[in-house]
């Protein structure tokens, strides 16, 4: 399986758990006042930022090296799936647009069961391609969580701005769930929708 195929899979991945997700929550209500649930879809929205803006960082630096060179600065350096990890907020912001702290805790987790399924395959993939030096980094940097002591850069990069454009498209998807969500919860309010459960 190429590279490509390997991201193909990583977009499939999130998708179907996005929208796996998105059914129950018709039926789950926050319990918390309409102060706190403004505070927890303020930072779901802080979340979605930092993630987007994580995924570019990481674009930078990885967009069209990956399936010819071991990429081991910057944020990686840090960790083998940084791109992964800032989805994983990204995705944790999406959540919290339920103001929910578990949903936006069940969207994190959600994400990377997705990802540590691609990841591991793209190891695989990765192992075979360049040998020993990808092994070297393996037993060096985490595989999904950074360790910023590991950070170390380069004094030149070389960006293609095209990778960068179609990471923001992507990364703009995330922000959708803010109109979702609150659709979902105006039909709750308005009696549209019964819900079922109440969550913190």
């Amino acid at each position: 399986m190429t590279l490509s195929r390997f991201q193909k899979l990583r977009r499939l991945m999130l998708a179907l758990g996005l929208a796996a997700s998105l059914a129950p929550l018709l039926f789950i209500r926050p319990v918390w006042d309409e102060a706190n649930h403004f505070t927890i879809e303020m930072a779901g929205a802080a979340l979605i930022a930092i993630g987007i803006l994580g995924r570019l960082w990481c674009t930078l630096y990885i967009g069209g090296r990956k399936a010819r060179e071991i990429v081991d600065v910057g944020p990686y350096s840090m960790s083998r799936n940084p791109l992964y990890v800032f989805s994983a907020i990204a995705a944790a912001g999406m959540g919290a647009q339920t103001g929910s702290l578990l949903m936006a805790l069940a969207f994190a987790l959600l994400t990377w069961l997705a990802f540590s399924v691609v990841i591991r395959r793209e190891e695989q993939h990765l192992a075979a391609l360049f040998g020993a030096p990808y092994l070297a980094y393996c037993a060096r940097v985490p595989r999904f969580l950074p360790d910023p002591r590991l950070f170390r850069d380069d004094n030149t990069l070389t960006v293609t701005p095209h990778r960068l454009y179609r990471t923001l498209g992507d990364g703009l998807f995330f922000f959708a769930a803010i109109p979702a969500f609150e659709t979902i919860e105006h039909l709750q309010q308005s009696g549209v929708i019964d819900a079922a459960l109440y969550v913190y």
